[in-house]
């Protein structure tokens, strides 16, 4: 059975980009070599990338024009990924799948045996898929930043919400990577 898990960076304050959407310039404080390992090992741990609609079209005009070749971009050009979307039909992105059942997908998905199902950025999407229970873990790096103003990661929800800590390991620039798994309702 496949473990679905969100990973996202957040500032301090709980903002995953600054006031303009792909205002990520926070992202370079918590960027360093730990991080690019853990990156790396992201790819080796993932079955498949989930997206939303836009933070797929970020992603996809980032990681497909990006210069240079690193392992990183070697596996978000060629891991599968499904995206999220009611209006987009199809992707040239490599190894990409276009859905408007993602719940209904990532059920039958979770139930077939194989490695882990990363969801990177999304808040949207995150907030919807908690809602249905089909998060298995969410992973933040809290990045020592505050930027004051921009998106909240997590979304107004219907009922409050319980997490249970998994690891809380600080990085040498000051990030500290959370794991957390949700409690059943």
């Amino acid at each position: 059975m496949s473990k679905v898990i969100v990973w996202n960076l957040v500032s301090l304050d709980g903002y995953f980009e600054g006031e303009e959407k792909w205002d990520l310039a926070f992202h370079a404080d918590a960027w360093g070599e730990e991080l690019e390992k853990m990156s790396e090992a992201f790819g080796e741990r993932a079955r498949m990338l989930v997206f939303g609609r836009v933070t797929y079209e970020g992603m996809k005009s980032y990681w497909t024009t990006t210069q240079g070749e690193t392992t990183v971009k070697g596996f978000m050009n060629t891991l599968p990924k499904l995206v999220a979307s009611r209006t987009l039909e199809s992707s040239d992105w490599n190894n990409t799948t276009v859905t408007a059942d993602i719940v209904g997908d990532l059920r039958r998905l979770k139930q077939e045996p194989g490695k882990d199902i990363f969801v990177f950025g999304s808040a949207e999407l995150t907030h919807a898929l908690l809602g249905e229970g089909l998060v298995d873990e969410v992973m933040l790096g809290l990045v020592p930043t505050r930027l004051g103003k921009g998106t909240p990661f997590f979304k107004a929800g219907d009922a409050p919400q319980r997490f249970d800590l998994i690891e809380a390991r600080p990085l040498s620039n000051g990030t500290v990577i959370l794991r957390y798994a949700p409690r059943a309702a």
